[in-house]
């Protein structure tokens, strides 16, 4: 990964890379920058295997961090910031970091851990002066001689740890090697024909693999420039898009639906952008056709973190007529639909479940040999999503076979939040379900069974597994009922609860269907 920053800083020095807050700065400076901080963190004793991890908002901070530890040998464990302190402490202490990164707003939320993490060196990033016991790394670089030597690196060695959402609660971290990330960023590169003058606007979270990996790096492999949004902000977003010129753009469907929304899209100059990348749940197809409208190709790709994460695309000359389609395999990426009871299927429009393989698949998680095991049949990555492809062999996400929740492009998984929720004294039984949400596509439901005849309210149960859990894992939706439908094994029916209560809503909504005599 460090070699490929460096050779086209070399190649082309004085070419934009990157622009944030108004303030761009070419491929040669942002070079400079990384050698500075791959400085900083060799002196203060970070090695090859080490991990380093970043904790912030979007910032050029986190590309740099990526770069610098890459070329040390190091692995960067980007930390999702929406995440509360002990999901936190539980991913540093999981990866033993060795130095952690963050901005100054999240120093806060870590020394609130400081008696939980055990780690050797806490640097923080631009916003103000570092809090003890925090040593700032712009001062450090600013005075530290640039390392451009780097570590001899093999292709199967780790650069990133990403964690995901796990299914028994605890997140995995999916460990993606040097190859990994270079296979998915030349399969990129072909798919969406990026070009050495591309600007690739940046607003979605850079902790999440999708806006580390889809467009970020090839853009930069190219020779393009980054425009970077410390947050989403869908006006802000649609500024840039007119007045940076960008020509792509990375985002989850609930973006993609806001920056439609605004008032001044219609008449919005978006004639330099020709492609926004989507994915992380179903697109809907009013959305796709209104971008069309407006001369912008909406297109999905699956994929996942394990992959890198793309492992299929809709190039734009299919986007009409395969509307809805994730596309085909990307070049170096082999699909294959299994059956539970019949094996892999060939024939067209036959569910069953998505299995990927290739060069920009996971090696496995990270110290997790079981959930390893259990991820992989032979070769092939088990990816947990049922789908089909038609008879052009264009692929269709059809469900979901494991339960996880889509809400806003975050993957939740409803086992964590049922054993926290499960802690409150009058919970009886509880199961967790995703519902549909006009705004975020999937909200996160509980369904419980209380003990007696008083219950708390949704806001009281939110407020309960509140510290505990990020805000957008939190219920928005409470239905009360008599007891949990099960099969004869006693597992819960969640199809049959999906069924039930699986109409649109907006806003946190809370209904009793207790039988009349409960009552």
């Amino acid at each position: 990964m460090a070699s490929l920053l460096a050779a086209r800083a070399r190649s082309s020095p004085d070419r934009p890379a990157i622009t944030f807050e108004g303030q761009t700065r070419t491929f040669g400076q942002t070079q400079d920058r990384v050698e500075r901080l791959a400085a900083v963190l060799h002196n203060g004793g970070v090695a090859a295997g080490d991990r380093v991890a970043y904790l912030g908002l979007n910032h050029p901070a986190i590309l740099e961090a990526l770069f610098a530890t890459a070329s040390l040998g190091a692995i960067l464990v980007p930390l999702n910031f929406r995440l509360t302190g002990p999901e936190l402490a539980y991913a540093i202490n999981d990866s033993a970091v060795h130095t952690l990164i963050a901005d100054f707003d999240h120093t806060r939320l870590i020394d609130g851990q400081r008696g939980v993490v055990s780690v050797e060196r806490y640097l923080m990033g631009a916003g103000g002066e570092p809090p003890p016991g925090w040593e700032d790394v712009e001062r450090l670089s600013a005075s530290s001689v640039p390392r451009a030597h780097r570590t001899d690196i093999l292709p199967d060695d780790p650069a990133v740890i990403m964690y995901t959402s796990g299914t028994t609660g605890r997140p995995k971290g999916a460990t993606l090697t040097h190859a990994n990330l270079w296979w998915n960023n030349i399969a990129v590169v072909f798919a969406l024909d990026v070009a050495y003058d591309d600007v690739s606007l940046v607003c979605a979270p850079l902790f999440h693999i999708g806006a580390l990996n889809v467009t970020t790096i090839a853009t930069w492999i190219k020779g393009g420039r980054l425009v970077v949004h410390r947050t989403f902000d869908p006006q802000a977003v649609l500024d840039s898009l007119v007045n940076e010129r960008a020509t792509t753009m990375f985002g989850v469907p609930v973006m993609c639906q806001a920056i439609a929304s605004l008032a001044d899209f219609a008449t919005a100059d978006l004639s330099a952008l020709r492609l926004i990348i989507t994915g992380g749940a179903p697109v809907p197809v009013g959305v796709i056709r209104t971008f069309q409208d407006h001369g912008v190709e909406l297109a999905q790709g699956y994929g996942l973190t394990e992959a890198s994460p793309i492992a299929s695309f809709l190039t734009a000359e299919h986007a009409s007529e395969k509307i809805g389609s994730a596309g085909r395999p990307t070049l170096f990426c082999d699909v294959r639909i299994v059956d539970s009871a019949r094996g892999v299927v060939d024939e067209p429009g036959v569910e069953g479940e998505i299995q990927v393989r290739g060069p920009n698949v996971t090696p496995g998680y990270w110290n997790n040999a079981e959930a390893t095991a259990a991820t992989f049949d032979g070769e092939w990555l088990k990816t947990g999503d049922g789908g089909y492809r038609d008879e052009d062999g264009f692929l269709f996400v059809a469900d979901r076979i494991k339960d996880m929740i889509i809400s806003g492009g975050e993957n939740i998984y409803p086992a964590e939040i049922e054993g926290l929720l499960f802690d409150h004294p009058l919970v009886a039984e509880v199961a967790v379900i995703g519902t549909a949400d006009e705004k975020w596509g999937e909200r996160v439901c509980a369904v419980i069974a209380f003990a007696g005849d008083v219950a708390p309210t949704l806001d009281e149960l939110r407020e309960f597994v509140g510290g505990r859990l990020a805000r957008y894992k939190l219920p928005r939706q409470l239905e009360i009922v008599d007891s949990l439908p099960r099969n004869a094994t006693g597992k819960v029916l969640k199809t049959e609860l999906r069924a039930r209560f699986n109409q649109p809503q907006n806003g946190l909504e809370q209904h009793s269907v207790r039988s009349p005599q409960r009552d």
